[in-house]
């Protein structure tokens, strides 16, 4: 067993170890990475040649927790881990986003990344070892890899900059960004933030990387000792025709330059690009299109790449003929359906989403039962993205990972902004479906998100906006220039993705991912000016149609009122087994919580009617109130015994009955007086010190007969 060992050193002291060489040794790269109690385990598979005709990179990253890593049984029936939750997808996605780039342009076999959590405690996030530990195993494979990679995470905790900040002190934290990155440059940024400003972000991603270069030459330092990650592999995966290149950038090329500046509409410059494509095809003989087409595809897209680029780069000229800081027309509605609890429709150019927002109460909030972290969520974004939105057929199976990490940027973007406390006393669910899409429909959302909170009356701190920000550069030139607003192919043949999210006071989430080496901070401070400058102008436009929450919810959203009583108190408002509440909830039609805070029992409770909602305060009152003796109360008859009744005259509180003092007159059988049920007006005459049960009458309440009084 040869077992190799390397430590890292964190800024504050802290040490990540990455080993391998003593598990899962016949994965082609197996790394355990470890920082206090926290352990994960990656391997890395790729096959030795490529399928055919494949001109992509099949890379599937998986992230999963394992319950038993700390000490926990998985939920569900059949108690064990099964499809990632949404959080491992999470995590899945930064680690694939930050891993992709940089394996070669030209590798094509199918290649598996797993990372488990084995050990977790719950101070030491294995979010931010999981980038390294995927990364280190690679390093250690003989897999082809431009890396290493690692990531961080990055706070800015009162005041301070902290790398992998331990659990518990992030709720101080103002910035919160995981950045990913080699040696030389960040390559993949996504987190959030409490309204701060460009020059900020940009601090804290300097401070990442100077984290993030430790761990990569810590893992360049466990490689050289890996016989086997000297000795990477030959492959072969594209075959290569020259002359059939030369071919398509010759005859080709003008056509595509025209077609792409003449035509701003995303599907007709589609189909024409499509249709000289399929003409040039044509053309080639028909015994050796088989062969010639893989290559001949992979090289008209390489023709469009260049095409497009230029003609941004030295003529100035986007694809819809749009400026690079032009922002796309933009047209706002809200109220748009008329029976939801608030609604908007954001259109930008070609992208639109209709944003619903739906009022709920405690009781709706999302439960968080994760590995490591566990609680609930009471503002909750969910973003759908349907074939239609881009006019294709697509099977329907699910939520792709894609949306996942789309509908949590746009949480991160609005959360800040989500008011706490008394303020917003309800479970909010936003749901974006994209109806048309044409490049940031994430960022679409966040608007359409933004109006339809204030179209429910939801008392937002203040509207946020957002825009996905390009970049196309030349190294050879040095020429670059910043895309604002872009479209899907200035994304897909673009070297830059950069979403920002935020007010008019500052940034409150971004995401960006790089596709190219040697990004400057000068650039991306570039980015995040004219990305303000947009932001801007884009709250402007939404604000022409709603600047503020309605004063008022909608009259058919069900009201929420907030009370509290004395925490002695939960019990009787409980009753046994939930009794109490249970049948109060069905009686009135409402939804009641209850929760322990501190010496108090705070009680939120949902009525759709007035009517309903003053029996259940009343009967709160009720129950907190003092039974003094001489009082009458009208009192249900809960129970009956030979003896008398038992009779509630408060909620929780029952007295007896005696049979002796329900009328002036003796009888012989209560029930023939009384049944289950009847609502009788009783006086409290004593009430036991000893047992404290209390002593009722009713007798005493009506007038005594003249005879009885004449005998006495």
């Amino acid at each position: 067993m040869n077992i190799q060992n390397q430590i890292i050193t964190l800024p504050d002291g802290r040490q990540i170890t990455i080993e391998t060489g003593k598990l899962a040794k016949q994965a082609d790269g197996s790394v355990v990475v470890k920082c206090g109690d926290t352990m994960l385990l990656a391997t890395v598979c790729a096959k030795t040649q490529a399928a055919e005709n494949i001109d992509y990179l099949p890379l599937q990253v998986e992230y999963q927790e394992k319950y038993a890593a700390t000490g926990r049984f998985p939920g569900g029936f059949f108690k064990r881990e099964a499809r990632l939750s949404e959080y491992e997808i999470l995590i899945s996605r930064l680690v694939d986003r930050a891993l992709r780039p940089l394996f070669p342009a030209d590798f094509h076999a199918d290649t598996q990344v797993l990372v488990s959590l084995i050990s977790g405690d719950t101070q030491n996030l294995p979010d931010v070892l999981a980038c390294v530990a995927a990364s280190a195993a690679i390093m250690v494979s003989d897999i082809p890899f431009n890396g290493p990679v690692a990531e961080v995470r990055v706070a800015r905790i009162n005041g301070e900059y902290v790398i992998n900040p331990m659990h518990k002190d992030l709720d101080n934290a103002d910035i919160d960004i995981m950045a990913a990155g080699t040696l030389e440059n960040i390559v993949m940024v996504e987190g959030e933030m409490k309204e701060v400003q460009e020059s900020d972000m940009l601090e804290a991603m300097k401070v990442a990387h100077s984290a993030i270069k430790l761990l990569c030459q810590g893992q360049l330092d466990l490689a050289a000792k890996v016989e086997k990650a000297k000795n990477k592999r030959v492959y072969n995966h594209e075959n290569n025709d020259e002359s059939l290149k030369n071919r398509i950038f010759s005859e080709l090329r003008d056509k595509v330059y025209e077609i792409s500046r003449s035509n701003s509409v995303k599907h007709v410059r589609g189909e024409a690009w499509a249709l000289v494509y399929d003409e040039f095809l044509a053309t080639l003989p028909e015994e050796e299109l088989d062969a010639l087409k893989p290559m001949a595809k992979r090289y008209y897209d390489e023709l469009l790449y260049e095409v497009v680029r230029a003609m941004i780069l030295d003529d100035q000229i986007r694809l819809d003929g749009r400026k690079t800081n032009e922002i796309r027309p933009i047209w706002c509605e809200t109220n748009y359906l008329p029976s939801v609890h608030g609604s908007a429709i954001f259109t930008r150019g070609e992208t639109q989403s209709l944003t619903t927002c739906t009022l709920g109460s405690k009781q709706d909030q999302q439960t968080i039962d994760g590995v490591v972290l566990e609680g609930t969520n009471n503002f909750i974004l969910h973003y759908n993205f349907p074939p239609f939105a881009t006019g294709e057929v697509k099977p329907m199976r699910g939520t792709a990972r894609r949306e996942v990490g789309h509908g949590n940027l746009a949480l991160r973007a609005l959360k800040p902004v989500i008011p706490s406390g008394e303020v917003n006393p309800y479970t909010i669910r936003l749901v974006s479906d994209i109806l048309e899409s044409n490049g940031s429909s994430s960022m679409a959302t966040v608007c359409a998100g933004t109006m339809a909170l204030m179209d429910a009356g939801v008392k937002i701190k203040k509207p946020v906006s957002g825009i996905a920000m390009g970049l196309i550069t030349n190294p050879k030139t040095g020429k670059y220039a910043v895309l604002s607003d872009i479209l899907g192919d200035e994304d897909h043949l673009g070297d830059m993705d950069f979403k920002v999210t935020g007010t008019k006071d500052g940034i409150t989430a971004c995401q960006m991912d790089i596709k190219v080496d040697g990004l400057s901070f000068e650039i991306l401070e570039s980015a995040l000016n004219q990305a303000r400058e947009g932001r801007l102008h884009i709250l402007g436009e939404i604000t022409k149609v709603i600047s503020e929450p309605r004063t008022d919810y909608k009259s058919f959203v069900p009201r929420i009122v907030k009370t509290q009583i004395p925490r002695e108190f939960i019990g009787a408002m409980i009753g046994p087994g939930g009794k109490h509440i249970q049948e109060l909830q069905r009686e009135t039609g409402t939804t009641i919580s209850i929760e322990e805070v501190g010496e108090f029992g705070v009680i939120d409770v949902m009525a759709n009617s007035k009517e309903a909602m003053d029996t259940v305060l009343n009967r709160i009152k009720a129950i907190v109130a003092i039974v003094e003796v001489g009082e009458v109360y009208e009192g249900k008859v809960k129970t009956l015994q030979p003896y008398g009744a038992f009779v509630e005259i408060l909620p929780g509180k029952e007295g007896l009955l005696h049979i002796s003092e329900v009328a002036w007159s003796r009888i012989e059988d209560i029930s023939t007086v009384l049944k289950v049920g009847d609502i009788i007006k009783v006086k409290l005459l004593d009430v036991d010190k000893k047992t404290g049960k209390y002593k009722l009458s009713h007798k005493v309440l009506i007038p005594r007969p003249e005879k009885d009084s004449e005998q006495k």
